[in-house]
């Protein structure tokens, strides 16, 4: 496993146009070049620089940087699809989001991405049958990011958060690959019932800002949820619904709405 790790660094652009971007960051701005160094060119792959700066983020009194490292470099060593998505996930902010400009920013700055890869080590804990580190990497992430990832669901890759605030998403939640949605997303039960109660998002689903999607429905491939709706009913994939409780008004629009980001039918 270790070759592997090292020849998929070796030839890794993602870490090349990383590096580059941060380099260029020092010299365009001096004064950042203390976060910069520590948090990108100190290291020598994606995955040494996710392990530094979710530690960061995460350490606390309760939990010392030095132990969620090992943590998470321990997961990124055992798992290699963590390290696959997270790459999936630095291009799908850098593709979706027209306020990223670099690859570098989701890694340095945008929290959505960042919490994202706090789930997924949390998620390869959960696996582990550590589960009360997995719920230590949860409370912290929702502390700090202000976005609340069950370490049980499961979220596959290329997944873009944009802004991120007030996220959540529950214990049997499933969120395809290519999945776009943003703030205030929630993906709950409907009440106190116990086993798989949760949604299920197929993949290339886009979901506008205060979306509610809420029960064990599924919401079908390259569908769109208007901002503000309240999902209670399966949704057919490519089509668009909207409105409290939400109806479908019209078909997606495209064929991959997470990636064109189009909400203007919303």
């Amino acid at each position: 496993m270790a070759k592997i790790q090292n020849v998929v660094t070796a030839i890794d652009p993602v870490w090349e146009r990383i590096l580059d971007e941060g380099q260029s960051a020092v010299r365009e701005e001096p004064l950042l070049g203390g976060l910069v160094h520590s948090s990108i060119l100190h290291h020598k792959s994606v995955e040494q620089a996710l392990a530094y700066r979710i530690s960061l983020k995460l350490a606390s009194g309760e939990m010392s940087e030095q132990l969620l490292r090992e943590i998470c470099e321990e997961a990124f060593a055992m798992d290699p699809r963590i390290s696959t998505a997270a790459r999936a996930d630095i291009m799908a902010v850098y593709e979706r989001d027209p306020a990223c400009h670099r690859y570098i920013q989701p890694m340095l700055f945008f929290k959505g991405f960042q919490a994202v890869q706090c789930y997924r080590i949390a998620h390869w804990l959960w696996n582990e049958g550590r589960k009360d580190m997995a719920y230590f990497f949860q409370m912290r992430s929702s502390e700090v990011f202000g976005i609340d990832i069950h370490p049980a669901a499961r979220i596959g890759q290329g997944i873009m958060i944009d802004h991120a605030h007030s996220i959540v998403i529950g214990e049997t939640a499933v969120v395809g690959d290519n999945v776009s949605m943003l703030h205030s997303v929630t993906l709950g039960g409907t009440g106190k019932e116990e086993e798989d109660r949760h949604p299920k998002i197929g993949d290339g689903v886009l979901i506008g800002a205060g979306a509610k999607v809420l029960g064990n429905i599924k919401v079908g491939e390259c569908s769109r949820i208007a901002a503000g709706s309240v999902v209670l009913e399966e949704v057919p994939p490519c089509k668009t619904v909207a409105g409290v409780p939400a109806k479908i008004v019209g078909e997606a629009g495209c064929s991959q709405p997470a990636v064109s980001m189009d909400q203007t039918q919303l």
